[in-house]
């Protein structure tokens, strides 16, 4: 029997099982759709430095300026050290500003002032309303790596993973948790598994599983819509020097760059739907730092929920803390074998994970200590593969591809050495046929939407419009799907990446997705919304 279940795939839940696998405590991880397909995938995937919770929440930066450090060690294939800056526009509270400096200081986040005019110089699309600057030690944080990174390193230490497994019950003896009933979204069939300990990381989700256990957690899901601008606005983090609010952080990421983020409580975590008002108010809000924001190009508008912790007042949920709190539920409810992790943000995943599993393994009689800020997630590459993979694709593109696929390169090495392997299926992210293939293989029954997760497919320009028929028909060629269900693929990833793009529908935004759509129409003579949306 496993010593522990893990609820909840996303960067806690992974954080979580590659700390129980490394204190040799036997565990596997449940999770209803793919990994990361909630919260930590539907971000704006900033590495905090600390500085947005100083004044406010002095905890929160602390956590966060010392995780920033500890992410960088341990994940340096997840994360871009670009940088951070935080400007006060003319419209801003200078007393504000001079507060934050020395809240700053105070949590230890590295900040510097920076002269003005040479910042204008360095990024030109900066308002000309910034009257100061400072830098500190953002980066960027690519949430769908880090989470396969440290679950590929609990796989390796005897660790087992269960996705698209929707928890449909506990299991119950005594009063106390010893399991879960599960639904196999793939089969429909019930399964379940036992266990001495259940960890709750369900993220917006936890209430609904601690009420399987009788039990009230106070979860506030906090809806946040962000835009994806095409190409790089910006090179560096770009935070408004102000009480946090909306539209206020600009975060580069691969091709794109992030603006985010609204904050609406809603009653349901499966609320993800886009309010064209908070497009609008995102899109005004941005143009204040980066004037170009309301007439570049948005490629898509998504929205995420936040588990927060606490009783929602009213509908300002800004004023709830950011920080996580661990609840064992049989010191505090009376049912054992239960433990939940609420709140939090992916930048303090580890110190969640370390936290949880210290009050998990107490009960489970474990004194191993915790390793994970000091051990790497992953080894790098061997010189080996990468000399293989360079003579392959280049020198650039190679270091791309083995920071995406960390734990599985020799598998994508081999694929692209294959007839037609290094043939280029998204130009946007250049994903190549045998990247995507090397990939698929590791799956069990893949759709579009988990290898766009895993290889950036269809995130680009075209949002899947031409590269979706590509790698589509590179997974028939490998006989990796029949050829029948090509389009039931193809219409689950185009209603997933419409979903998306009508959040933002206007001008070119309007006009690639009238081709889209006409693709679709004569190819398939599929709908946008034809398959619905599923799980990708």
């Amino acid at each position: 029997m496993l010593q522990a279940i893990v609820i909840g795939g996303g960067a806690t839940g992974a954080g979580i099982l590659r700390d129980l696998a490394l204190r040799g405590i036997k565990a596997a991880l449940v999770e209803q759709g793919d990994l990361v397909h909630g919260t930590s995938s539907r971000y704006h995937g900033l590495l905090h430095s600390g500085g947005r919770y100083a004044v406010k929440d002095a905890e929160s930066a602390r956590e966060c300026a010392e995780e920033n450090q500890i992410v960088r060690r341990i994940a340096p294939f997840a994360v871009e050290p670009c940088g951070g800056l935080f400007v006060r526009l003319g419209q801003d509270d200078p007393a504000y500003a001079a507060q934050w400096v020395t809240a700053c200081r105070e949590a230890g986040i590295a900040v510097e002032e920076l002269d003005v005019d040479r910042l204008r110089r360095e990024e030109p699309l900066l308002a000309e309303s910034v009257r100061e600057a400072y830098a500190v030690p953002d980066a960027s944080v690519d949430g769908w790596r880090l989470v396969q990174g440290n679950v590929a390193a609990a796989e390796a230490y005897g660790a087992r993973v269960y996705t698209y497994r929707r928890v449909e019950g506990l299991l119950m003896s005594g009063g106390n948790v010893a399991g879960v009933r599960l639904r196999n979204l793939a089969t429909g069939e019930e399964e379940r598994l036992e266990a001495e300990m259940v960890i709750n990381a369900a993220g917006a989700w936890a209430g609904q599983i601690a009420a399987m256990a009788g039990i009230q957690l106070d979860v506030v899901a906090d809806r946040g819509v962000l835009l994806v601008y095409h190409g790089r606005l910006t090179s560096r983090v770009v935070n408004r020097l102000r009480k946090p609010g909306n539209g206020d952080i600009f975060v580069p990421t691969g091709s794109v760059t992030l603006l985010g983020t609204t904050a609406t409580p809603v009653p349901d975590p499966d609320d993800i739907r886009v309010p064209a008002g908070e497009v609008e108010e995102l899109k005004r809000l941005g143009a204040e730092m980066l004037p170009l924001a309301a007439s570049a190009r948005v490629l898509r508008a998504f929205a995420g929920v936040r588990p927060l912790y606490g009783s929602r007042s009213g509908g300002n949920t800004r004023e709830l803390s950011r920080t996580f709190v661990v609840v064992d539920h049989k010191a505090e409810h009376g049912v054992g074998g239960l433990v939940s992790i609420v709140g939090g943000k992916l930048t303090t995943y580890r110190l969640m994970a370390e936290r949880v599993v210290d009050v998990a393994a107490s009960h489970l009689g474990v004194t191993a200590p915790c390793r994970t800020a000091t051990e790497p997630i992953l080894p790098p590459p061997d010189r080996g593969a990468m000399a293989r993979i360079t003579s392959l694709v280049g020198t650039e593109r190679a270091r791309a591809v083995a920071d995406r696929h960390p734990a599985s390169l020799p598998d994508i090495i081999r694929a692209m050495e294959e007839p037609g392997g290094r043939q280029i299926v998204c130009e946007c992210e250049q994903v190549t046929a045998g990247e995507l293939v090397g990939t698929a293989r590791s799956l069990d029954n893949p759709s579009l939407g988990d290898l766009r997760r895993r290889t950036r497919l269809g995130m680009g320009t075209c949002q899947g419009g031409f590269c979706g028929y590509r790698a589509a028909l590179a997974l028939v060629r490998a006989d990796l799907i029949p050829a029948s269900r090509v389009p039931e693929l193809l219409a689950r990833f185009q209603a997933e990446r419409w979903r998306g793009v009508r959040g933002g529908l206007g001008g070119l935004e309007l006009r690639a997705a009238e081709l889209n759509y006409a693709l679709a129409r004569s190819q398939l003579a599929m709908e946008p919304e034809a398959g619905g949306v599923g799980h990708d």
